[in-house]
């Protein structure tokens, strides 16, 4: 095991108490604090995966308050630490409060050195293999769709939803700008269900002219007008028992948008030139990048369309709002090209890696695939240069690598918001951000914030 999981916390205001455990764990790098707040401390700066608690503790060292309140608070900051609380020989009952709250064990004063050590090891190695399983976890989960690249919580909390409603039945509507990604999204909703087997019909409504796009959708009868020489199906039907996905929808003229509610329904269609109704068995996914909302205040998409389409509505993030995405896109992207292309591309050299983070992308992952593209026909080097890449290495101030200068804009970021959700109060603030008073001052004042 490395030292950094050998290390462990001790919260015990005993100094001789402190001595003897020091001298009993030797072989454990041992941090101690001897209150809460010194605790939050610790706990903050060396993150320890074991921590020892003595529920006595100031201002209320012949109680266990104090102490509950810290086991609490270091569970909130790090759930993952294994606690192991330390009580007196006749209060089991604050130990079987403790483990109520999440504390992994106990044991009683006066303490045997071997139990102990054996206690410790024991939770040492559950806390390892817990993050080996997070960590397993995180790499299997890190493209949970197929085609989909990111590594975005924004994407990733999209791709869990599209996990969660890809078995029912339900319509899905895909809302995002142009090159998020909303057909690989649709797939996915596709593969993930119970008609993963059958049909994926793709159709694009701004595509198809107006006077085309009915008989696409519904099909015609032979006859039904000039050129209809044999009956054709459309593709509702040609979607039967898989998936039809209607891109661009908000381009649907308004006579098919009242057709194509007639069909959401009915679950029933007419070909142009039929007489009877055809029952369809098929899962509607729809997706565009205009305002619905916006279009149904003009009269230019159907109220009731809308409903009907939006029972489960999900907005997909365009990639500026997805950190660290355009580069992981970009390394995929040219790994892909080199391949079919036979370049021998050996990655981004320093000024196109800060363009690529700067960049605002306009037209998102698209936009990103053809640049890549081109970028990798053009190159004249080994690696892809801004000027490769035809964008400006100065666009903007990219994001740091430092892991302080990371931390601290995090932390100015999250003390901000509590402060406003707070209305300013010091006290409301501490409690939603789960510190203390005097942890906000002290963190207030390293990022220079008053």
């Amino acid at each position: 095991m490395s030292d950094a999981k050998r290390k462990i916390l001790l919260v015990e205001d005993d100094p001789g108490l402190q001595k003897q455990l020091k001298w009993s764990l030797a072989d454990y790098e041992l941090v101690v604090a001897a209150d809460r707040d010194g605790a939050i401390a610790q706990l903050r700066r060396h993150e320890p995966p074991v921590v020892l608690l003595d529920l006595g503790l100031p201002p209320d060292p012949d109680g266990a308050t104090e102490g509950l309140a810290t086991l609490q608070q270091i569970l909130s900051l790090a759930p993952a630490t294994k606690v192991i609380v330390v009580t007196g020989n006749l209060d089991r009952a604050n130990a079987v409060q403790a483990i109520r709250l999440g504390a992994y064990d106990f044991f009683q004063k006066p303490f045997d050195p071997d139990v102990l050590s054996l206690m410790i090891a024991r939770a040492q190695h559950v806390h390892a293999l817990e993050l080996e399983n997070r960590q397993l976890a995180a790499q299997q989960g890190a493209s949970p769709l197929s085609g989909l690249i990111t590594a975005s919580d924004a994407m990733l909390k999209v791709c869990r939803t599209i996990e969660k409603v890809a078995p029912a039945n339900a319509t899905v509507l895909l809302l995002g700008e142009s090159g998020t990604g909303k057909e690989v999204l649709a797939r996915g909703v596709h593969e993930l269900s119970p008609r993963a087997g059958k049909r994926f019909v793709a159709i694009n409504c701004a595509a198809i002219p107006d006077t085309l796009l009915e008989s696409e959708l519904f099909g015609y009868e032979k006859g039904a007008f000039t050129g209809a020489a044999k009956q054709t199906i459309g593709r509702i039907e040609y979607a039967n028992d898989g998936t039809l996905f209607l891109d661009e929808i908000g381009d649907l003229p308004m006579p098919l948008q009242a057709k194509l509610l007639r069909f959401l329904q009915e679950r029933v269609i007419e070909r142009l030139g039929g007489r009877g109704e055809i029952p369809v068995d098929v899962r509607v996914v729809c997706a565009t990048h205009r305002d619905l909302a916006g279009m149904i205040r003009e009269g230019s998409f159907r109220e009731d369309l809308y409903y009907r389409l939006s029972e489960i509505s999900v907005n997909i993030p365009p990639l500026r709002e997805r950190p660290g995405d355009a580069v992981l896109l970009a390394q995929a992207f040219l790994e892909r090209n080199a391949r079919e292309l036979g370049r021998s591309l050996k990655g981004f050299t320093a000024d196109a890696l800060a363009a690529l983070e700067t960049h605002s992308w306009p037209g998102n992952v698209r936009e990103m695939e053809n640049l890549i593209k081109r970028a990798t026909i053009m190159a004249d080097g080994t690696q892809i240069t801004a000027a490769d890449l035809g964008l400006d290495a100065g666009d903007g101030e990219p994001r740091p690598f430092n892991l302080r200068q990371a931390r601290e804009n995090a932390e100015r970021l999250a003390i901000s918001r509590a402060l406003a959700h707070a209305d300013g109060s010091i006290a409301q603030a501490a409690e939603l951000l789960g510190v203390t008073r005097p942890t906000l001052y002290d963190l207030m004042a390293k990022i220079g914030m008053k």
